[in-house]
């Protein structure tokens, strides 16, 4: 039986119901209700977010009529069917080759409920993948994208049925399945539900007439019922409101602006010289974008119970905030912008790319996987592993800067002896800590596996990236090449931290980490190394002209062009 008929009066369908426009609502009580969703105790506010970006890649919808819907607004009418939605065309299916294969319009890049769940195409080719997965085969693309899309249809015929919104809290164990309402004599009397069924009968009845004061009144009421089915069970209202606000308060979105401007109005301070005022402002926009993500980086801590490292979202989220951090110690040493020029931009493209990729990197809170449980391995291990891509990323950062300085003017680069010693200074940081994170995951990996080392792709990937460093910073130290050749290894070797990142669990897919893979990204991250690339290859270029054209032949008799 669908949910829809439990919450409707005398069977009454919804479509009778005359719905108003619900835009104006407030559905922050609505919001606050708890639901498990993916093994987890969350808001209905964070579900409902994260269902929408699940089926369309977006945090909000405008329909055919140009209504914007909000997630909320969006679940509730999906289930008392007050749009049709069936045949919105809001389900994302982005991958040209599946597109091509189910004969869909290339051009698009959403499609309607309808028009996906009809394609025997589109079913073949899952249950080919989901047979595949089952004998543990390696999925090709077409496979993994037609399964993705399975799942988002799924999901929303769950969200249409009603099946997915388990709120009726179960009433002994944290770890037994909720159920929705209609299902409540699988633990309740009718007794006990009596109340729970005519305010889920109102709350439909407000949602439809518009009306905001009962609207709120009665979700609000609706909680404290439920609660009150099982209250050791049930959220308390201080958690469901710190994941409520965490939603609303957009850290990391706040965070993208602040570093955005104060990268803008450092640069005009830089290279205008235009005075400790402008300087200032700079600074404390950058100070406000960290407090911003540092809040945001807590309230993921407080929520999940657990370093916010654990899948891509909370890495580069991590790691991109350590970047920050570590560009406003330098800058706090020497009190020059070039440290927080070199750190801001690549802290503003992490963010920019997590935002712009929800769905390959999306940023819900799940539960930990059993080999990620152990949280003393989690946090030594993994923080260890991301502080050193940090570290990397913030010399790359450097190294770009000394890079389009030799490229202008090498005697003008060479004579920054400040920011040569500390790019030297933090590449040494991040070998220890890439080796003492490298040698913490062969322990856990003994710990949790059995084995201290089996060349899984991950742990590949690490050595490299750890030697590639290690060559670096010996080659400097023996001689081999100059500074300049210490600026280019900087921005080249951190590809390989790329690779052992993002590579192995975005393209190769394969390993004992499957826990970190996901899909999609590619054309971004390829795009970066091929210009980046272009870049590197145009600075050193630039700079071997310089040199030959400014110092005279004498004095470079018997000398190499560094490299």
């Amino acid at each position: 039986m669908r949910f829809l008929i439990f919450v409707i009066a005398a069977g009454a369908l919804v479509s009778q119901l005359s719905a108003a426009d619900t835009r104006d609502l407030d559905f922050k009580q609505l919001g606050l209700l708890a639901i498990q969703d993916a093994g987890r105790r969350k808001p209905v506010d964070t579900f409902a977010r994260e269902t929408l970006i699940r089926l369309t890649g977006r945090s909000a919808y405008t329909d055919t009529t140009g209504r914007k819907w909000e997630p909320n607004d969006f679940v509730l009418s999906a289930l008392l069917e007050t749009h049709d939605w069936k045949n919105e065309s809001m389900v994302l299916v982005s991958f040209g080759k599946l597109k091509e294969q189910l004969r869909l319009d290339k051009t698009q890049r959403r499609f309607s409920f309808a028009q996906l769940a009809g394609s025997a195409e589109l079913q073949r080719v899952a249950n080919e993948a989901q047979a595949a997965k089952r004998a543990e085969k390696p999925l090709d693309r077409v496979q993994q994208e037609a399964l993705s899309v399975s799942e988002r249809l799924a999901l929303f015929a769950g969200v249409m049925d009603g099946s997915a919104l388990l709120i009726v809290p179960a009433p002994k164990n944290e770890t037994d399945p909720w159920v929705i309402p209609s299902e409540l004599a699988r633990y309740y009397t009718d007794a006990q539900f009596a109340p729970i069924r005519s305010q889920s009968q109102a709350l439909a009845n407000a949602y439809a007439q518009g009306d905001e004061f009962n609207f709120s009144h009665i979700a609000n009421q609706l909680r404290q019922n439920l609660r009150a089915l099982s209250p050791s069970i049930y959220p308390q209202d201080r958690q469901l409101r710190l994941e409520y606000f965490y939603n609303h308060f957009a850290g990391f979105y706040r965070a993208i602006w602040c570093y955005g401007i104060a990268f803008l109005v450092l640069l005009v301070a830089h290279l205008r010289k235009r005075g400790q005022s402008l300087l200032n402002l700079g600074v404390a926009i950058a100070l406000v974008g960290l407090a911003f993500q540092a809040a945001g980086i807590v309230m993921r801590c407080m929520i999940g119970g657990r370093p916010p490292v654990t899948n891509m979202y909370e890495s580069i989220i991590w790691v991109s905030f350590a970047v920050s951090f570590f560009g406003m110690v330098f800058f706090a040493r020497y009190r020059t912008p070039v440290y927080l020029l070199a750190a801001l931009p690549v802290t503003l493209i992490a963010l920019l790319l997590v935002h712009q990729m929800p769905i390959a990197m999306p940023s819900s809170i799940d539960p930990l996987v059993p080999v990620l449980r152990d949280n003393f391995w989690l946090t030594v291990h993994v923080l260890t592993i991301t502080l050193s891509y940090a570290a990397f990323a913030l010399a790359m950062g450097f190294g770009h800067i000394l890079l389009w300085r030799y490229a202008r003017n090498p005697a003008t680069a060479r004579a920054d002896a400040p920011m040569h010693f500390w790019l030297y200074r933090v590449l040494q940081l991040g070998v220890l800590l890439l080796a003492a994170g490298t040698i913490l995951g062969g322990v856990w990996a003994n710990y949790s596996w059995g084995r201290f080392w089996g060349w899984d792709p991950k742990e590949t990937w690490a050595l490299i990236a750890l030697l590639c460093y290690i060559l670096t910073l010996h080659g400097r130290l023996a001689g081999w090449w100059t500074e300049f050749g210490l600026v280019v290894a900087s921005v080249v070797c951190f590809l390989a931290v790329l690779m052992a990142w993002y590579g192995v669990n975005f393209v190769l897919g394969k390993g004992l980490h499957s826990y970190g893979f996901g899909i999609g990204g590619e054309t971004y991250v390829a795009t970066f190394v091929v210009l980046d690339l272009l870049f590197v290859t145009f600075a050193i270029w630039r700079y071997v002209k310089n040199k030959f054209s400014i110092v005279p032949a004498g004095e470079i008799q018997g000398e190499r062009v560094p490299v």
